[in-house]
């Protein structure tokens, strides 16, 4: 007799062989499907990964340009800065050039009022009389000791002013009675 064929009782053990490839079938296919499913993820995570890359390099480009236009930007401030200073520079020293001329102009001016308003000379015995010099309005009488520098003092004017309006004084032999003409403050 045949061992197999001895036992009478149905055998299970080709059954549960079948149902073991059966299960092992699809485990492999759930195996294989969550590994494409794997797959496809990991290529989606590259794609994002270069996308991102893309657009990192893209903004790190955009830092760059920004700083270039900053730096342009700041470039051009300080050359608007100094040319301000320059012609902040040139305006002042116009406006001093210009004061320069004013003083010579006013210097002159006050010359010919003096010329023009100078009185007549005193003549005759009112020229020789001992009358005691008395100053007129705008004008002043040495005393002894008196310098143009002390006179301008005393009087608030500058020294240049003062000269100016006395164009035929000798400043340098000033006589006790003698009338100077002051200039206007």
């Amino acid at each position: 007799m045949d061992p197999i064929s001895r036992d009478s009782s149905p055998s299970y053990l080709p059954l549960a062989g079948l149902i073991t490839g059966i299960v092992g079938l699809i485990l492999g296919g759930i195996a294989l499907a969550n590994a494409a499913k794997a797959n496809k993820a990991v290529v989606a995570a590259e794609t994002a990964q270069a996308e991102l890359a893309t657009r990192v390099n893209g903004f790190e480009t955009s830092i760059s340009a920004a700083q270039s236009t900053a730096s342009a930007a700041r470039t051009s401030a300080e050359g608007i800065r100094a040319s301000h200073e320059k012609v902040v520079t040139e305006v002042n020293t116009a406006f001093q050039q210009i004061a320069g001329e004013m003083a010579k102009i006013n210097g002159e001016l006050v010359k010919l009022q003096s010329v023009a308003g100078k009185p007549a000379a005193k003549t005759g015995a009112a020229a020789k009389s001992n009358e005691p010099v008395v100053a007129g309005p705008g004008e002043y009488v040495v005393k002894a000791g008196d310098t143009g520098y002390k006179i301008a003092q005393a009087n608030g004017v500058s020294v240049d002013d003062l000269k100016a309006v006395n164009s035929g004084v000798n400043w340098n032999g000033l006589k006790v009675g003698q009338k100077i003409k002051l200039p206007k403050k």
